[in-house]
């Protein structure tokens, strides 16, 4: 377990929030006092990008509004028109594919396009944000990662158009694109890349640095309870195979859900991950087949008599479950006059009976086809169970309706099914092998293998493109969801496929944590920032 550090000391906490509603005036001050839309486009990158955005939606929502409306183009400055492309993409207003292409071409016929790395970045940023079909954007997208790629290996030629600053962005996109990161898993390490630029402000560097602490602090709290809640639960000592994953389960939680004000949904769906893992292992390697139907009845029938002919570890772990998940149930409708209990039962169900099919193809050593794996996949790997948990529990925050739920649990929201989409293959680019050998199901990329003949590095490559091509279709379910669902909902999901990435991009960040993950982790909730 990890040791927090304490953040704020007595009464610095009063200090410093004092302080950063002070900074926050000064920030809104430069929104009124923005000399021109390029420097407003700007500021509200960075903003979003130091993780204080939440501070200023009133402000983002009214300087993107004008903006829309005044229809004024950058058509002689590459990195404005991408930059205005990709925040009108991001915040839902409806912009073509063709308003690039008069910059792009004017870019593409003059000499700035070997110089123009700032702007050739802003377009490839950009080019993530394609719906299906949008073939310019991809193109696009060839040519500028080309570009990029080679200004990279070509240094001292870009000496004079790459600052140390720009040279780490490109670098860091390259790795991978904005859109498919975590937001606030990327504050703090650009806070450190902000205090080098030579625009930097010092207000947003300060009030970035404050908020990133107090921030914190928060998610300590957060942390001190589900600790308290898997201590009281003690499934890792009644089963020995239960791995204590509560600090990546709740890293999981803060990425999803970041803002301070959502402290009940990373604290309760804390607790669904914690429980999904146990389960997880049960059906992949501890329990036999016949003990797994045994465990899907009883979850199907949600009645406690229904145990008995479980073996006890079973038991143990169906009571906790069962019980977790009927308290926050009662918690929601005793709070929000909304009756949870049949989604919130549903997901289980789905999830479970998901795994036995897994555990079925195991046991007679079948392997299915890549469709036939995904299509159940996507459900595996846990997305869909966490989605709907937040979602119930975002009830406290905005107006939930049984309508919205009827139509997220009954798989009728392409946003869930592609963002966990994402997350399934995600996970298995990092985790397949290690599975293969403890005891598990054929993962896509075997999948893929044993239908085509493929070599293993052709199905790596082919599920990395999966990977893009459900990127473009959860873009266009985005732009249909807005409306339906609450836009918190819409963020969950869209950081559900983004903490896929950034859990697996260096290996399994969640079932087995190298030093890479545990660094993360102390930099996110643990070591606060000193300044």
């Amino acid at each position: 377990m990890f040791y927090l550090q304490i953040v704020f000391v007595d009464g610095q906490s009063e200090i410093c929030t004092i302080r950063a509603e002070e900074l926050k005036e000064n920030v809104r001050g430069m929104f009124d006092g923005a000399s021109g839309l390029p420097y407003l486009l700007k500021l509200i990158d960075t903003i979003q990008r130091l993780g204080l955005d939440y501070h200023f939606h009133d402000e983002i929502k009214s300087a993107l509004d004008k903006m829309y409306i005044s229809g004024k183009d950058f058509q002689n400055d590459l990195t404005i028109e991408a930059l205005k492309f990709r925040l009108f993409r991001q915040h839902g207003y409806e912009i073509s594919q063709d308003v690039l292409k008069s910059v792009v071409e004017t870019t593409n016929h003059s000499e700035r396009k070997t110089k123009d790395l700032e702007g050739m970045l802003s377009l490839y940023e950009a080019t993530f944000y394609a719906y299906e079909g949008e073939e310019i954007l991809n193109e696009w997208q060839l040519v500028t990662s080309k570009h990029l790629k080679n200004s990279l290996k070509e240094r001292n030629d870009y000496r004079s158009s790459m600052s140390i600053f720009l040279e780490e962005e490109i670098s860091h996109s390259l790795e991978l694109p904005l859109l498919w990161r975590a937001p606030r898993m990327e504050v703090r390490r650009y806070i450190n890349m902000y205090e080098m630029k030579q625009d930097m402000h010092p207000s947003l560097l300060e009030l970035s640095n404050l908020d990133f602490n107090m921030v914190q602090a928060t998610y300590q709290e957060d942390l001190k309870y589900a600790s308290r809640w898997w201590r009281d639960l003690a499934l890792d000592g009644s089963l020995t195979f239960a791995k204590n994953r509560l600090v990546e389960s709740f890293l999981w939680t803060v990425g999803l859900n970041s803002e301070p004000k959502f402290g009940n949904v990373r604290r309760q769906v804390t607790k669904i991950a914690c429980l999904a893992t146990v389960i997880d292992d049960i059906y992949d390697v501890y329990g036999s087949l016949d003990e797994l139907k045994l465990f899907t009845e009883a979850v199907e029938r949600w009645d406690i008599n229904t145990v008995e002919n479980l073996p006890h570890y079973m038991k143990i772990c169906f009571f906790a479950f069962y019980n977790t998940v009927n308290e926050m149930s009662y918690e929601v409708l005793r709070n929000n006059n909304l009756d949870v209990m049949p989604y919130l039962k549903k997901s289980w169900v789905d999830i479970c009976k998901a795994y036995l099919l897994e555990a079925s193809w195991y046991y007679s050593g079948y392997i299915p086809t890549l469709e036939e794996y995904t299509n159940n996949a996507w459900i595996t790997v846990g997305g869909p169970l966490l989605s709907i948990h937040a979602f119930c529990q975002l009830g406290y925050h905005e107006n939930i309706t049984e309508e919205a739920l009827e139509c997220v649990t009954n798989n009728q929201s392409d946003l869930m099914l592609w963002s966990s989409m994402i997350l399934r293959l995600a996970d298995d680019l990092a985790t397949s092998k290690e599975e293969l050998e403890r005891g598990d199901v054929a993962k896509s990329i075997q999948c893929y293998m044993h239908e085509t003949g493929a070599s293993e590095s052709i199905a790596r490559e082919y599920v990395q493109h999966l990977i893009g091509a459900s990127w473009k279709r959860m873009n266009t379910s985005l732009s249909s969801s807005r409306g339906v669902f609450p836009s918190s909902f819409i963020k969950t999901n869209q950081n559900i496929a983004r903490m896929g990435q950034y859990m697996y991009q260096y290996g399994d960040g969640h079932g087995i944590p190298d030093r890479e993950a545990k660094d993360r982790i102390m930099s996110m909730i643990v070591k606060p920032i000193t300044f």
